[in-house]
């Protein structure tokens, strides 16, 4: 495996960069953060750039850039500071542009065109998080409509979004029965209209979180609102495994950001190091704090091998089903690690808003919970792994 950049690689991370130093600085990033709003002049800048449509089809007005790439540009994009939920988002499209009608796509990419999210993927539930089978939202058809009712829970930017692909079982299927189990279907739901109102049965409760302040979280309530049988997305009952499509995918960005934060906490934290005397000298040339630079950079290095090693088997068609779940259970931990001792090394300044570290702490500790648990990615690859040897 040959690691190394290609020229057009290396001049799109160059690219990367120019535009953080003009739209990302740190005093932005900042300011959206402690005032809680989405940092659209960024997002908006990456839209123009071209960034946010990588590795979508260019008959949507995509770039295709092989998975690679894309996990560079994520690393990248989070190495110089910006939050780690605004970029890669767009991987999920692949939902859309896979088994959406030719009016889904013309309306979800007019959202993003808008430089607005396509979608919020409506998938978790109060009750249905990791064990996916106990999803309750329902669907029901009556007098030539469809009627959605049901609960969504941790809807990232659902405030911000015109659509919902909503995961809904039949409401004539017996949950109990085996084979109804996984048996779901997409539904195509607008949440809002065209002035920013919230659609007929549609109803939005805020979340607050300890973290990720720039991107707004919700409980979403759905009680009968009205869909056409055209608002069907893809095969009805095969909605799963529409939703998995893509998902070692979005799980390896998770990844690549994870990897991003954790050098940026980290290079904060060795120049500091360099800089910060006390008793006279650096507080570098302690050995204390030798160890935590030498045990950060390890765990970067692993980071950064379990990531373009899994984005290598996925560019050359091979299976990544251990790899995308240790990668993610791994660089899920070790950039929380990270960042953590990277605020130790920078001592009570690192616990201060004025230092960025706080928030990429703050920001990275989710990431053992969101795109599957730190117990589902042992699940996942335990179970996997002993297939091998029976």
């Amino acid at each position: 495996m040959d690691f190394r950049l290609t020229e057009e690689q290396e001049l799109l991370l160059e690219s990367v960069d120019d535009l953080m130093e003009r739209y990302g600085t740190e005093q932005y990033f900042k300011e959206c953060d402690e005032a809680h709003v989405w940092p659209k002049e960024f997002t908006d800048a990456l839209l123009e750039g071209g960034f946010q449509m990588l590795g979508v089809d260019e008959k949507f007005g995509g770039t295709p850039v092989d998975v690679q790439t894309l996990m560079l540009v994520s690393e990248r994009i989070c190495k110089n500071g910006a939050p780690i939920y605004v970029y890669g988002n767009l991987c999920a499209l692949k939902d859309m542009t896979e088994f959406g009608t030719a009016e889904q796509q013309e309306q979800c990419f007019a959202e993003v065109m808008a430089g607005n999210p396509g979608f919020v993927l409506g998938f978790t539930e109060p009750g249905a998080g990791s064990d996916s089978s106990a999803l309750a939202t329902t669907y029901q058809r009556r007098n030539g409509k469809v009627y959605i009712n049901g609960n969504k829970s941790f809807m990232t930017n659902a405030v911000n979004c015109k659509y919902m692909l909503c995961v809904a079982r039949n409401a004539d299927d017996d949950p109990n029965l085996k084979e109804n189990r996984s048996r779901f279907s997409m539904w195509w739901v607008q949440l809002h209209d065209d002035d920013g109102n919230l659609m007929p049965g549609v109803t939005m409760e805020p979340l607050e979180k300890i973290g990720w302040n720039m991107g707004n979280t919700c409980e979403l309530h759905l009680q009968d609102v009205e869909l056409e049988e055209k608002d069907l997305v893809g095969v009805e009952g095969n909605g799963f495994m529409q939703a998995m499509v893509n998902f070692e995918v979005e799980r390896l960005i998770a990844c690549a950001q994870s990897l991003g934060a954790a050098e940026c906490a980290y290079e904060d934290a060795v120049r500091y190091a360099t800089q910060r005397i006390q008793f006279g000298r650096p507080i570098g040339a302690n050995q204390l704090i030798q160890e935590h630079i030498t045990e950060m950079y390890m765990k970067i290095e692993n980071m950064r091998n379990w990531v373009y090693k899994t984005a290598w088997k996925i560019d050359n068609g091979e299976s990544v089903q251990i790899d995308s779940a240790v990668a993610k259970l791994y660089c899920g931990r070790a950039a929380f690690e990270v960042c953590d001792t990277a605020m130790q090394v920078m001592g009570g300044i690192g616990y201060t808003k004025d230092c960025r570290i706080s928030r990429l702490w703050r920001d990275q500790r989710v990431y053992r919970i969101g795109a599957g648990t730190d117990e589902i990615m042992i699940h996942i690859a335990g179970r996997a792994i002993q297939k091998q040897y029976k």
